[in-house]
């Protein structure tokens, strides 16, 4: 592979961004890839994929490199020296930002730290303990491993316009090759990573961007046309979308979030999708959520949590997290399930989901809410547990529960 300086240069500013000031990884590689405009798919692909390698490894290679945060220009060319040493990509000689590359030595220190799991796949200590604490060594070994992986890109057909099958056919005229899921009926898995934003069939709304085990959530919850359904966490709308295809645009569907640009967001993409029965609402008091108590055929709590079951699409994520936030989210958990839950009338069924492998944040926080006050009229119906390394898509969790 040739290295072109610009790209290079390119990837070297949007680490600087995301290491030293702490923004997020995928808003920093879209504002990158603006830059020039004469920069091609393969460029692009270089630019993008490089940057999130380099973030997901940024310990192990941190370490080879005997460099720390906060990470002057100099040390990040250093890592990107080591990331292009260990894919055997060879550095010109006369680039004077990087100095000459010891490919032994670091060829060398890679095998020795990859016999250390916290080095091998690139995680602080507190989050390599935890994860053992909770899952235990086997299961903690597979999972960090899995999620470590580039992961897929998959898209959930908006039955409210098509259908899988022409769905496929229209991107094979866009020379985008996909393929079927099993047990993920509305889903079609990219063979080749390519821009799909930029399709016709994206922008006639016949699909979205979402992996197959947050496709599994809306199912899980059993909406029906003309049910009332409350998505009470709705963010920009990902599931929300799918709950309005599920319930044919019958009935009605509200939105509601603490964030209203994240509900205009939602708005837009209801447009596109041709999704006419979601209210969005903004929660700025709680009168919004009292006024829904007791009303809803079927509530959907798509909680906030640690996100460690998509850290292979946000790796940055694990340099963000702190022990501290997961016990504070654990609490705002169980306040929503308290909450919230009351909106569900008798009869009813509710949805509690997370994008977490934490059985604190999942097994253990359905368990308190039904011994709680909140929950004794409540009972659990089934619950799935979903990881990365038995299924190769995104950890979550998610546990339906019954009111008498």
């Amino acid at each position: 592979m040739r290295l072109y300086r610009n790209l290079v240069f390119a990837t070297v500013d949007a680490l600087s961004e995301i290491f030293n000031e702490g923004a997020y990884a995928d808003k920093v590689i879209e504002k990158t890839l603006k830059r020039d405009k004469r920069w091609g798919a393969r460029d692009r692909s270089f630019i993008a994929e490089t940057t999130y390698d380099i973030v997901r490894w940024k310990r192990l290679y941190s370490e080879i490199a005997e460099v720390k945060a906060p990470y002057s220009r100099e040390n990040l060319f250093r890592l990107f020296a080591v990331w292009a040493t260990l894919r055997g990509i060879e550095i010109p000689t006369d680039w004077k930002q990087i100095e000459p590359v010891p490919t032994r030595r670091i060829k060398g220190k890679f095998d020795e730290l990859s016999k250390i799991r916290k080095f091998r796949e690139s995680v602080p200590d507190w989050l390599d303990e935890m994860g053992v604490q909770e899952l235990g060594e086997e299961t903690w070994e597979k999972e960090i491993h899995a999620l470590n992986q580039q992961a897929p890109v998959i898209l959930r057909v908006n039955t409210l316009k098509t259908t899988r099958e022409k769905l496929r056919q229209e991107l094979q005229k866009e020379e985008i090759e996909t393929e079927f899921l099993d047990s993920y009926p509305d889903a079609l898995q990219l063979k080749e990573r390519k821009n799909v934003f930029r399709t016709e069939a994206f922008k006639n709304g016949f699909f979205e961007v979402q992996d197959a085990s947050s496709q599994l959530v809306a199912r899980f919850l059993g909406v029906e046309p003309g049910m009332r359904v409350v998505d009470t966490c709705a963010g920009a709308g990902g599931k929300s979308l799918h709950l309005a295809a599920l319930m044919e645009n019958k009935g009605q569907l509200i939105a509601t979030d603490i964030y209203g640009n994240k509900l205009k967001e939602l708005k837009r993409r209801a447009r596109r999708a041709g999704a006419h029965n979601i209210e969005p609402r903004v929660i700025d008091s709680n009168k919004v959520v009292k006024k829904l108590y007791g009303s809803a055929d079927r509530v959907l709590i798509d909680a906030p949590c640690s996100g460690l079951g998509v850290l292979s699409r946000n790796p940055d994520a694990k340099w963000k997290l702190q022990p501290e936030f997961i016990e504070t989210i654990k609490q705002t958990q169980q306040e929503i399930l308290k909450q919230y839950s009351k909106m569900v009338k008798n009869g009813g069924k509710m949805v509690y989901a997370t994008c977490s492998v934490l059985p604190s944040e999942n097994e253990a926080q359905v368990k308190k809410f039904l011994a709680s006050e909140e929950g004794k009229d409540f009972s659990l119906a089934k619950d799935q547990k979903i990881l990365s390394s038995e299924t190769g898509f995104d950890g979550f969790y998610m546990a339906l529960l019954e009111k008498k």
